[in-house]
């Protein structure tokens, strides 16, 4: 029943929300492969470690991963787009099949790593990308008055997700072992995702939040909702994609260098350790705090400032002194996180969200690329510590960035 004849009370579209939070913060394990590649692959200063691998081998897990989000989110969104399938059931396939890839990564030996490149890798992608755009396109929809306020809190538990699941992991693996705790963290996504699904629904199609009327259309937004392939047919999606390429490989160059180029400058192993941690709860909260702002001064707005904030960051960290360091990479991470709370939102505003899952997954191959193609030149960069190139790369990255965001207009509503 629609709006019209059956008023849905606007506090219930709070218990999507929350479980949306929930099922977001297991996604936030996609960000902590440092701690498991730590315990796994033996080198100079993991002696102790388990496996007698090449570092390649942890880098391809972590950027088959990263990579399959893609594949995941579009195969999410594509499974509801008839309305036959609904986003419950996407939550928990999807949650099965990063659970089971991650019960599976247990079993992994040192002549197998091709079922940790299968089992976390592969399908542990894919089922993250199944549930992460679901519930941030189920949310939109929930919450058409504050779009990029809600965007922002979802994926900012992904970044709070992080943050709490490396904690946990430090304290589980040393007791437990780094492949039972894969084991253990499968059996946990497949629990929260089971449970939080039974919230993940879609408001009628005409709902609207009590009090709340739609606005005219503002400069930069669609009244109308596109559909994949009348989304693949304009330029702006192919340069949306782009924007969210460079500016996340801006960060994606960075963060990872934060610990080992503090102690390159002298800074304590505990003082580099918890900048980490205040990295990762910067990149959290700017997820929240930029979908907010840009509520208020709109997507490409917000996005032009994030860019500027960001190359002058980077660039900064060639010269400023060793006290504010780690200062800097706090930024970059804080506005590093107000590229992933912006960029859906965006899509939304382009193209509508009624197909938002679909066609925001399609963009999130940005990221995708992007974060593969990171992972590998700072993994060889770093081994020859090479920070000024890398410092360089992703300041040239985030002016890329900032060019194409300054073309990007909404497409045009009728498609030919």
């Amino acid at each position: 029943m629609g709006q019209n004849s059956t008023p849905i009370k606007t506090q219930n579209r709070v218990l999507p929300l929350i479980a949306g939070i929930l099922i977001q913060m297991c996604c936030g394990t996609a960000y902590i492969w440092g701690v498991f590649q730590s315990y796994l692959i033996i080198t100079n200063s993991t002696p102790n470690a388990l496996f007698n691998w090449s570092p390649t081998y942890g880098t391809l897990a972590y950027a088959l991963l990263l990579s399959m989000l893609t594949v995941g989110s579009v195969t999410g969104g594509k499974s509801q787009q008839s309305g036959k399938v609904q986003p419950k059931t996407i939550i928990v396939i999807g949650g099965l099949v990063m659970g089971v890839g991650f019960l599976l990564a247990q079993f992994t030996t040192n002549s197998t790593p091709w079922l940790l490149w299968l089992s976390y890798g592969i399908m542990g992608g894919i089922g993250m990308g199944m549930v992460y755009t679901t519930t941030i396109a189920v949310c939109q929809k929930w919450y058409p008055d504050h779009r990029g306020m809600v965007t922002g809190i979802i994926v900012s538990a992904l970044g709070a997700g992080t943050v709490i699941f490396t904690q946990l992991s430090e304290i589980v693996i040393p007791s437990l072992g780094v492949l039972k705790t894969f084991g253990l963290l499968g059996v946990v996504f497949i629990v929260i995702c089971t449970l939080g699904s039974f919230f993940i629904k879609n408001p009628p199609e005409d709902f609207k939040p009590a009090g709340w009327n739609p606005p005219t259309p503002k400069d930069g937004q669609n009244s109308k909702n596109f559909l994949p392939i009348e989304a693949l047919k304009t330029p702006q999606l192919y340069l949306t994609a782009a924007a969210l390429l460079f500016a996340t490989t801006a960060g994606s160059m960075v963060i990872p260098m934060a610990k080992v180029f503090g102690l390159s400058n002298g800074l304590a192993e505990s003082v580099a350790a918890a900048g980490v941690l205040i990295i990762g709860a910067c990149n959290s909260l700017g997820r929240f705090i930029w979908g907010l702002v840009s509520d208020k001064f709109g997507r490409k707005n917000t996005l032009i400032v994030l860019l500027i904030i960001t190359a002058v960051s980077i660039i900064a960290l060639s010269f400023v002194p060793k006290a504010l360091i780690l200062f800097m990479f706090a930024v970059v991470g804080f506005t590093y996180g107000g590229f992933l709370g912006v960029f859906p939102s965006l899509t939304a505003d382009f193209y509508g969200t009624k197909y938002v899952a679909t066609i925001y997954g399609i963009v999130l191959s940005g990221f995708g690329i992007g974060a593969v193609a990171s992972a590998f030149i700072v993994g060889e960069l770093s081994k020859i510590k090479a920070f000024s190139t890398a410092f360089a790369i992703a300041a040239v990255a985030a002016a890329i960035s900032f060019v194409i965001v300054l073309t990007l207009k909404a497409p045009k509503e009728k498609v030919n």
